[in-house]
């Protein structure tokens, strides 16, 4: 029998200059190459770009100049074990949005624009939140109410 629950593979943000972007999420960011189309550049973990006029034409024909493309409307997240390093390697390199915080949920992240006004945000890993909330001597519940994260996750996360 056919499966008909669809599979995520990726996401697509359309971009100004393909050249542009490539390079910032390959040499600043660091994000492998699989494939390079020219138009259309798929980086490993799913992320993908395409050239913003090549993929109106292509899904919207001749309705694309009724399509506006946005900015600040979506957000791509990428985890990290050493956001105070990453934090500092990309300064200089990037226009940030803001500076290191800590969510109310016990997270930290910051976050940047790409070369199109896309958003990045960055984070620490909510499994090294459990861990941190943890060594601060909070019990799992308060783990639980502080992160919102369900009571499974956290005893599995401290091996309990």
């Amino acid at each position: 029998m056919e499966e008909l629950n669809p599979v995520y593979r990726s996401c697509v943000l359309l971009v100004k200059d393909v050249e542009k972007s490539k390079q910032f999420y390959n040499n600043v960011l660091g994000q492998k190459i699989v494939m390079d189309f020219g138009r259309n550049v798929i980086f490993q973990g799913g992320l993908a770009i395409w050239e913003k006029d090549y993929a109106l034409n292509l899904i919207f024909q001749e309705k694309k100049s009724e399509i506006k493309v946005g900015t600040n409307n979506a957000e791509i997240y990428f985890e990290t074990e050493c956001l105070d390093k990453l934090y500092r390697n990309l300064t200089g390199n990037v226009r940030f949005i803001h500076s290191i915080i800590e969510h109310s949920w016990g997270q930290r992240a910051f976050r940047v624009y790409d070369p199109d006004d896309h958003i990045i945000e960055f984070a620490e890993s909510m499994e090294n939140v459990v861990l941190k909330l943890y060594n601060q001597n909070l019990g799992v519940e308060e783990i639980a109410k502080k992160s919102m994260m369900p009571l499974e996750f956290i005893n599995q996360i401290l091996g309990k």
